[in-house]
């Protein structure tokens, strides 16, 4: 028994120690940022192009350019092109008139740092060193439509969502010598981070045309982090990368290793394409009902995209078709990523116990719906789940109880059998047997918590719900540490009363070795979210009352029989 809540123990502070590491990945010093490499600068000059022509890949393998080749290859110099701006009531939007495409979303209701609110996270940003920009176009073998190079006209440079308003439109045109014009129309809606698209191809020529739509996302690789070797990047929670969403396959993660390893070809219908990161996501999703061909590309410098390209339609002479697609860009609002597209919600991920993990953030949400605070809403998430598992709790506590009353003949037996551990060992389990106890019932809290623990964790890493929620007093963001330390010291000091009302190892080492536990684990957990350690500060509390209740009633009935 001793041996085994020692392991149990052990396991712990090891849990805790990778799951530190990992928020050291996500929260810790970040290595400065490198200069551009020598690729993204001759991109960045002017009059070059940002990518290659080979940056659209079909799912047969073709490249744009072998399917359509402009007569300039597509690309336009930089200084032709403009800056278009864009704002709603949570979002600023720069759309370059090269392509038409969105190079920049800041979302103005998420700051960076909860004490700067006039710097909020910039999601797509097309700076060389961090590209991660939103490209489109239409590809063809017989004609050369506009593809993310082509400049379009745009009728104003700012467009703005006016009070009273619902949504704002912001139009581009591009017409060809031959009779086709494009109008490709942006809608953006009030308190909304789905962005609508429609392309529209009027065909004014006397042939037809015959054509498809590609969305895509070009990111670069961010730089990696340097972590420990209990974290792995395919277990990364904290994952940035590219992610597939398809009916047969359901959701898959299409790291850029993966990228690079091969180019992604595959078919499905109402399926979406995404890159993620910590808290945010930009998707693409295409229009419901259409069956869509999927593809990744590695280009240089560590330049990958990620899109999807539309069946094949035929367009006659005098007619016209429209493409629709929607572009999400914004926070990993779980109860809004549900109503968008069907599996788009698991980008908040909550890795293997995510059966464990919902429920958990379903009730988190409850409680908040109630006292419209994150921490209150923890703290009675504790009180559920405390109630919950009250019985075995309750039968847990009785068995260390009796454990704890059988110390004195157990310290008996260590006096009498000396150093013979095998016939202590047996007198031992002899005793159990005969008064009647489970020596393994004091472990199954522990059991039973360590799943709950990982589960709460990702809620609280992953639910961009609770970044920067404040709590009360000092607390001011319940998913950064403790500023000053006060969680992790009363946890340690909850730690050290937990222990007093346990029956002691027998074995010295062990309980000498054990006696530090509350002082490792304050020290693990001085790094942890505060709403984390808020968690085990409310459990431990109530387990110690409990505790302390069964163990009063038990050594009381002891009492007389002593007496």
């Amino acid at each position: 028994m001793d041996n085994l809540r020692f392991v149990l123990f052990v396991f712990f502070i090891f849990l805790s120690y990778s799951l530190w590491e990992q928020w050291q990945l996500d929260y810790g010093p970040k290595p400065p940022q490198v200069v551009a490499q020598q690729q993204a600068e001759q991109n960045n000059k002017p009059g070059a192009p940002q990518t290659p022509p080979a940056d659209v890949v079909t799912a047969s393998g073709r490249t744009a350019s072998a399917m359509s080749a402009p007569t300039d290859n597509g690309v336009a110099p930089a200084a032709a092109s403009a800056k278009v701006v864009v704002t709603t009531d949570v979002l600023r939007i720069v759309i370059d008139t090269s392509g038409a495409d969105i190079h920049s979303i800041q979302l103005t209701t998420y700051p960076i740092n909860k004490d700067q609110t006039d710097n909020p996270v910039e999601l797509l940003n097309d700076d060389p060193t961090k590209r991660f920009i939103s490209q489109t176009g239409l590809l063809s073998d017989s004609s050369s439509p506009p593809n993310h190079h082509s400049i379009w006209n745009s009728a104003g440079n700012t467009y703005a969502l006016k009070d009273g308003e619902d949504s704002v439109q912001v139009p581009f045109t591009w017409t060809s010598p031959n009779g086709l014009k494009v109008t490709k129309v942006y809608t953006f809606k009030r308190g909304s981070y789905l962005i609508d698209m429609k392309q529209t191809v009027l065909n004014k020529s006397n042939q037809e045309w015959s054509g498809r739509q590609y969305i895509q996302l070009q990111r670069k690789e961010p730089e990696k982090k340097v972590g420990s070797a209990l974290s792995t990047s395919s277990e990364d929670r904290a994952y940035t990368g590219g992610v597939l969403y398809t009916q047969s396959e359901k959701y898959e993660k299409i790291s850029f290793d993966d990228m690079a390893d091969s180019n992604l070809a595959r078919t499905g219908k109402d399926a979406w394409i995404a890159m993620i990161q910590h808290y945010f996501l930009a998707a693409w999703i295409p229009q419901t009902g259409e069956e869509d061909s999927f593809y990744t590309k590695a280009l240089p410098d560590k330049f990958f995209v990620i899109g999807a390209i539309s069946p094949e339609t035929a367009v006659a002479p005098g007619s016209e078709k429209t493409f629709e697609s929607s572009l999400f860009v914004g926070p990993k609002l779980q109860r809004t990523l549900e109503t968008i597209a069907p599996g788009l919600e698991l980008t908040v991920d909550f890795g293997n116990l995510t059966f464990i993990a919902k429920p958990i953030f379903w009730l988190l949400d409850k409680y908040h719906v109630l006292f419209t605070n994150w921490g209150w809403a923890i703290v009675f998430v504790t009180i559920t789940i405390k109630l919950l598992f009250f019985q075995l709790s309750a039968s847990s506590y009785r068995s260390m109880a009796n454990m704890r009353k059988l110390q004195p003949k157990l310290k008996e037996l260590k006096d009498r059998l000396g150093e013979d551990k095998q016939q202590f060992n047996v007198a031992m389990m002899e005793l159990y047997r005969k008064e009647k106890v489970n020596p393994l019932g004091g472990c199954l809290p522990v059991l039973v918590q360590i799943p709950v623990f990982i589960s709460l964790y990702w809620v609280l890493v992953e639910a961009v719900e609770l970044r920067q929620a404040p709590f009360i007093f000092w607390l001011q963001d319940l998913s950064s540490k403790d500023p000053y330390f006060i969680l992790p010291v009363i946890y340690g000091i909850s730690m050290f009363i937990q222990q007093r009302l346990n029956p002691q190892p027998q074995d010295p080492m062990q309980a000498k070795v054990m006696q530090y536990f509350p002082l490792i684990f304050t020290v693990f957990f001085a790094f942890f979210p505060s709403g984390l350690v808020l968690y085990w500060v409310i459990n431990n509390t109530l387990s110690i009352l409990q505790q302390w209740v069964i163990t009063r009633q038990i050594e009381g009935k002891a009492a007389p029989s002593r007496a």
